[in-house]
């Protein structure tokens, strides 16, 4: 037999019996199979066309291609986070927060304090995988905790699910209710209870739009600021705490170490002490900024809102800064309840409204001196100019009337200032027959000379500005022209022109050194943490633009409104002061605003005061006593109390 013979096949038949047999035939055409009747069973050949071959292989390649990106992706774009991962499954950090900085008023007392106690927080990577053991988790943490599931499922959500850092769900848990949440809490994953801190403001009402408050960081506080935060850090939110949150945070410390399979720690590899923030020293007398508020709830009992500054001239310091009504800046320390916070919006007398460097407001009379510094500049006129006042003036059907009916008779600029003339304004601001005034162009210019319609860049977050109106301005946004009218109200502080508490009290403190524009700060020095120190500098914004002598006959007529003008009930005091009253009318259905603006000493000044009673009516009848009894506590037998 030949090699293919061998190549032979017995099959059987299994429904006849038969056996048959398939012999190898090899013809030049092809190679085949027959049976032993000859039939031919069919070519040995490639059942698959070789289009669908190249497909086979194609779809193999592409595969391997797709295994060897993937991995590619995995090993140089993800390597960090999964090596992270990685190494979280060993090496554990634990952080060790930094103690929050202390600020101090000007002789030194603590206005704030670090109280410690207790937090719940929820670990997102530790947390069950499973959404219905995960929500289980979430309602218990409710139930322990009375935050409300929404409010939790809300935190959960929006922060990375495999953060090891811990989310805050509820502050300001003391010892005894901590130790009953602790037992409760250990038998629920990623839920941890530990040792926190938070603010306590110590000198109630007055100082609460000054300091602002410090609150847990928040979704997107934490975005921009990840580089030096923890998830459950405290953050300054307002006031001085959120315009020195840089100095006041400190630098948190840090402790990795390795751990076994059951999380206890085996070895420490790398320890970084924290370090504290830095302490500040404010420019503010506490005493002073009690008393004022004390003065304003005793004068106003509730019914009116107000705002009270004190400066130093000389320097721009702020002695004190009252807003009246406020709030207990410790709600939001600790975390405010939704009742107590929907209350304080709804409030009518807004209390968390910082009224002295936010309201704007209309000036009423206290403008007035800024307009005669400027008319005297110009030469529109001297301290020898008078005007006829005999009640007010009329420009055809129209009549701008004086205070006074009658009028006040020949007036000069110093009584203009002492008695609030207002026909002497209107002949200065907008002329009268062939009397040339200063035209709104340079009332505008001396209003921004002396600071209004630009922030006074007080170390305060969010200052209003205030506004000037021009010709231009009306035309645009009201698409009236301008008449006479409008300058002679803008000459007396009134019409569209808007100011601040803060521009106020910093333009009297221009008048009251001689005429440098002081750029207001709180800040007095930095206590730094290694023991160094930083005085902050007295900055200037502008001066010279006024004359010292055109400065004098201002302070003058300021002198001279205590003397026999309209605030002589502040003569009685044991210091000399001067001053500028003010009633600005907003609405013509109600009560004026009441301002009262000046300082003292009058030959050496070192404390300027502004006072604005919203809808308090009459300056003389309202603002002046407030001052009154200011001035009475600060200047004792004649003396002044301690300053820096």
């Amino acid at each position: 037999m030949n090699n293919k013979e061998e190549f032979f096949f017995i099959a059987e038949n299994i429904n006849s019996g038969r056996r048959s047999s398939l012999n190898w035939v090899e013809s030049s055409a092809s190679t085949s199979w027959l049976n032993s009747e000859g039939l031919d069973t069919g070519f040995l050949s490639l059942s698959m066309s070789s289009k669908k071959i190249r497909f086979f292989f194609f779809i193999i390649l592409a595969g391997i291609l797709c295994l060897i990106l993937r991995t590619a992706y995995l090993q140089i774009f993800r390597n960090d986070y999964y090596f992270g991962l990685a190494e979280n499954n060993r090496i554990k950090t634990e952080y060790v927060k930094a103690h929050r900085g202390i600020i101090y008023d000007r002789n030194g007392k603590a206005l704030v304090q670090n109280v410690f106690g207790f937090t719940l927080s929820m670990v997102p990577a530790s947390l069950p995988k499973n959404d219905i053991d995960k929500k289980q988790v979430i309602s218990e943490v409710s139930k322990i905790t009375g935050v409300s599931l929404q409010e939790i499922e809300q935190k959960m959500t929006s922060t990375n699910p495999y953060y090891f850092q811990a989310v805050p769900i509820k502050t300001g848990i003391d010892y005894d209710k901590a130790m009953d949440i602790k037992i409760r809490a250990s038998e629920l994953p990623g839920v941890e209870l530990d040792i926190d801190s938070w603010r306590k403001y110590l000198d109630g009402l007055s100082f609460a739009h000054i300091l602002g408050y410090v609150g847990k960081i928040n979704a997107e506080e934490y975005a921009k600021l990840t580089a030096s935060y923890l998830l459950n850090d405290n953050i300054g939110k307002t006031g001085l705490e959120k315009q020195y949150e840089n100095y006041l945070k400190g630098q948190h410390g840090q402790k990795k170490y390795e751990v076994d399979a059951l999380g206890r720690e085996k070895k420490i590899i790398y320890q970084v002490p924290f370090k504290a923030g830095d302490n500040l020293i404010l420019s503010v007398d506490a005493d002073l900024q009690d008393k004022i508020y004390q003065v304003l709830d005793g004068k106003l009992k509730g019914n009116f809102t107000a705002s009270v500054i004190v400066s130093n001239p000389q320097s721009g310091e702020i002695m004190a800064m009252v807003d009246y009504p406020s709030y207990d800046n410790n709600l939001f320390a600790r975390g405010i309840t939704k009742n107590d916070y929907k209350a304080l919006l709804e409030n009518e007398q807004k209390p968390l409204f910082a009224r002295s460097f936010l309201g704007e407001y209309p000036s009423g009379s206290t403008v007035k001196i800024v307009e005669a510094a400027g008319a005297l500049q110009e030469g529109i006129i001297t301290k020898n100019t008078t005007v006829n006042s005999s009640g007010g003036i009329r420009i055809g059907q129209w009549f701008f009337p004086d205070w006074k009916a009658g009028g006040h008779g020949s007036t000069n600029v110093v009584k203009a200032i002492a008695q609030s003339v207002n026909t002497f304004f209107y002949y200065i601001g907008g002329g009268y027959g062939d009397f040339k005034g200063m035209g709104v162009p340079l009332l505008d210019k001396y209003f921004l000379l002396f600071g209004l319609a630009e922030k006074t860049g007080i170390d305060l977050p969010s200052e209003a500005k205030g506004f000037v109106p021009t010709e231009a301005w009306k035309q645009e946004t009201k698409k009236e022209q301008w008449y006479i009218g409008d300058t002679y109200h803008l000459s007396i502080g009134q019409g569209d022109l808007l100011v601040t508490p803060l521009q106020v009290n910093n333009y009297t403190s221009a008048i009251a050194n001689g005429g440098k524009l002081y750029k207001p700060h709180l800040l007095h020095q930095i206590n730094f943490y290694d023991g160094q120190f930083e005085i902050v500098k007295p900055e200037i914004i502008r001066q010279d633009f006024v004359h010292p002598g055109n400065i004098n006959i201002i302070r003058e007529g300021m002198r001279e409104t205590i003397v026999s003008g309209s605030a002589r009930s502040l003569s009685s005091l044991p210091v000399e002061v001067a001053g500028k009253t003010g009633t600005a009318q907003w609405n013509t259905t109600k009560p004026n605003h009441a301002w009262f603006t000046g300082f003292a000493p009058f030959n050496n000044p070192t404390f300027c005061i502004t006072v604005l009673v919203e809808q308090g009516g009459e300056g003389s009848s309202i603002a002046v006593p407030i001052a009154h009894e200011i001035f009475d506590f600060w200047f004792v037998n004649g003396n002044p109390r301690h300053a820096i």
